[in-house]
């Protein structure tokens, strides 16, 4: 009867920690939020992340009710900002919009990441996705793709690409069209696609993939010549623009998506509340026509749609990483 009464006793206690702990979620998931919300974007700032993260924000503390601060935390191809996310209080005061790169491409560059991308966070909202554009600075002689290419092989090794960083879609966007074209290009990798563009601009760099948003601005005041875009469909950004799907080179079909994640155990009723909110904020008419505007197209989706598709999306990378030889540079 005591062993029977102990072993009563401890499942009382059990059962109490369970429910108190499902009471203080609870009451967490009806008072928030509460205080002000972090978005960490983990690049520097000018980049196409960086852009929708500000469009965002407003519209979220207003439907929210509050301040939302967008913090950029840049490094290691966006694995430092992501990796802060990653270990941050699962409490919905801290949220992570994030790339391709940092979700399903670094760990098949990276064997030994800070994080793992998939047990380390809590799916929220594909909330958004941009075309890349190929451009060239205007001191080039290129003025098409099949330019380009012609005089690409004709210098091997002496024209130089830009991209966001290593084991982003853009450099990985180079390494398909050195494969597929079978030309020599160098990779120079930036700390984001802010200072990329600035190179480009200058001419230190012959040529780059850049999200639309990060360098439409400068094809339209021809700063750079655009060549194509990746989309599967012209951008209605830049509805002259080809695709290059339509010149031939249909493994180029390629975006940069934008997706918010919480920190691992966050209360699900938060994840769903932020979820909802993300998702009527990038379909309201004014937020749609001014993303759209740079080349950003509103998406919005549940958690489970995006885990579902980070999965494909790191089995795709993985594949085209395997197939092109990319390499941390």
């Amino acid at each position: 009867m005591a062993a029977s009464g102990r072993g009563l006793q401890r499942g009382c206690a059990a059962a109490l920690a369970v429910l108190s702990m499902l009471t203080a979620t609870a009451a967490l998931a009806q008072a928030w939020p509460a205080r002000p919300i972090r978005i960490i974007v983990p690049f520097p700032p000018g980049g196409g992340l960086d852009f929708f993260a500000r469009v965002l924000a407003p519209r979220l503390q207003d439907n929210l009710g509050q301040q939302i601060v967008v913090e950029n935390r840049s490094g290691a191809g966006g694995m430092v900002g992501a990796d802060a996310v990653a270990k941050a209080a699962p409490d919905g005061y801290t949220l992570l919009l994030a790339s391709s790169a940092e979700l399903t491409i670094s760990q098949h560059l990276y064997p030994k990441m800070a994080y793992d991308a998939i047990k380390d966070f809590t799916p929220v909202s594909y909330a958004s996705h941009a075309a890349l554009l190929f451009s060239v600075h205007p001191s080039q002689p290129a003025k098409n793709l099949q330019e380009v290419i012609t005089l690409a092989r004709a210098n091997p090794g002496k024209l130089a690409f830009a991209s966001a960083g290593t084991g982003g879609v853009q450099h990985l966007a180079g390494e398909i069209l050195k494969t597929a074209a079978k030309i020599d290009i160098v990779h120079v990798p930036y700390k984001g696609a802010g200072p990329a563009v600035i190179d480009m601009v200058g001419g230190q760099v012959q040529m780059g993939f850049t999200a639309l948003p990060s360098s439409i601005q400068h094809a339209r005041s021809g700063k750079l010549r655009p060549i194509a875009v990746t989309s599967v469909k012209r951008s209605d950004a830049a509805p002259e623009l080809p695709t290059f799907t339509e010149l031939g080179y249909p493994a180029l079909d390629l975006v940069v998506w934008y997706a918010a994640l919480f920190p691992a155990r966050t209360p699900p009723e938060v994840v769903a509340k932020m979820s909802a909110e993300i998702n009527r904020a990038v379909a309201m008419p004014d937020i749609k026509a001014r993303l759209l505007e740079q080349g950003v197209e509103s998406v919005g989706t549940t958690p489970d749609q995006l885990a579902k598709f980070m999965q494909s999306e790191a089995a795709r990378y993985g594949k085209i990483i395997r197939e092109t030889g990319a390499k941390p540079d």
